[in-house]
């Protein structure tokens, strides 16, 4: 029942160390102990605005994802799901070179998609969900 106090709390998350929201949403919205990031675009915080070319754009959407994790007290490690949006496929190789030195260990599940068009022309948007609090890493390979 809405109002009764009795619910999960959604926590609204937003850092000045990650650019502003470009539309009607919150850098991220924390459930539990789940975090859902939106998708951040390769906005400098510091000019509020978008940087040149694939490979800044993906480093800086990348380093925005870490100033919202950073205000949570997680890191990278804690993602568990990413979501990768590029206005050319093509971009794909070198995404995932830059995208490498972000995600070191433990790689998130991962989707990838050409997007008829992104916020503010940019090339690349990446969201993500990730948990908030220690995880312990168990593999499994059954097959």
């Amino acid at each position: 029942m809405a109002g009764s106090g009795t619910g999960l709390v959604r926590r609204i998350i937003n850092t000045p160390k990650a650019p502003k929201a470009v539309g009607l949403f919150n850098q991220a919205i924390a459930v539990g102990n789940t975090l859902y990031l939106s998708g951040q675009i390769g906005i400098d915080p510091a000019t509020s605005k978008l940087v040149d070319g694939i490979s800044a754009q993906t480093t800086q959407a990348l380093k925005n994802i870490g100033a919202v994790l950073e205000s949570q007290n997680i890191t990278y490690d804690n993602v568990v799901k990413t979501t990768v949006l590029l206005a050319n496929i093509a971009d794909y190789g070198v995404v995932n070179e830059i995208y490498q030195k972000f995600f070191t260990s433990n790689r998130p599940a991962r989707a990838a998609y050409q997007a008829g068009a992104l916020p503010l022309g940019a090339l690349v948007e990446i969201e993500c969900i990730a948990i908030l609090g220690e995880l312990v890493n168990q593999h499994s390979s059954k097959l």
